[in-house]
């Protein structure tokens, strides 16, 4: 693990805003009539891009997609982004991993806007060099989009870093770029996801990944 530069994933990774998503989705539905009382139901919206899920989990056109999305932000904005907790340990690898002189950035497909204020609100922004996210309009939520667009503005070399995402999309993102990816099991994708876009490195548990960091640690 002697990647200079690391790229975090933000939900599932960094924190679990399990909460705030579900929540909001939940509203966002009503607000089109559709009713979901199991918020464990929608918890597959955490990670992939929420207007893509919207259509494919309800089969709705790109415009009521898009109604969707926009009645999401109305409560997350306000409420769902503080709906959030980081998971224990990850400030401690964050700064252990900058003490060694690594430069961190987190790549997420949830908008700048709102990974910000989160990265902010729950303390960790001072270890990122910057944070790298979608546009409200849509896009680089692909995180194939994104990474290559973060890679070029930095003028980084894809065998320098590496990718940490609990989800395919990190994964696939990751080997489009040239990135060696970490996969992590403690977010929200299923081992059978994750493994099967064969990752560089599986890490079941925060700590099992922090030991490989920071080994003798």
């Amino acid at each position: 693990m002697h990647h200079s530069t690391i790229l975090f994933d933000l939900d599932g990774t960094l924190t679990d805003p399990r909460e705030g998503i579900t929540r909001s989705v939940q509203y966002a539905l009503a607000k089109l009539g559709i009713d979901e009382p199991d918020l464990a139901a929608l918890e597959h919206f955490i990670g992939p891009p929420l207007l893509q899920c919207f259509m494919a989990t309800y089969s709705l056109d790109e415009a009521t997609g898009w109604q969707a999305v926009n009645h999401y932000r109305e409560r997350f904005r306000v409420t769902g982004l503080y709906e959030n907790r980081v998971f224990e340990g990850v400030e401690a690898l964050l700064e252990a991993l900058v003490a060694q002189g690594r430069t961190l950035y987190i790549a997420t497909s949830k908008p700048t806007l709102f990974a910000e204020e989160i990265a902010r609100h729950f303390g960790f922004a001072r270890y990122f060099k910057r944070i790298y996210g979608s546009e409200l309009d849509g896009t680089r939520t692909n995180k194939v989009e994104l990474l290559a667009y973060l890679l070029e503005s930095e003028r980084l070399v894809p065998g320098s870093a590496l990718m940490i995402g609990d989800r395919k999309h990190d994964l696939i993102g990751a080997r489009s770029n040239g990135l060696q990816a970490v996969a992590v099991g403690y977010g929200f994708g299923s081992r059978e996801e994750l493994l099967g876009e064969a990752p560089d490195f599986h890490f079941e548990t925060l700590e099992d990944m922090r030991r490989a960091f920071l080994p003798g640690v």
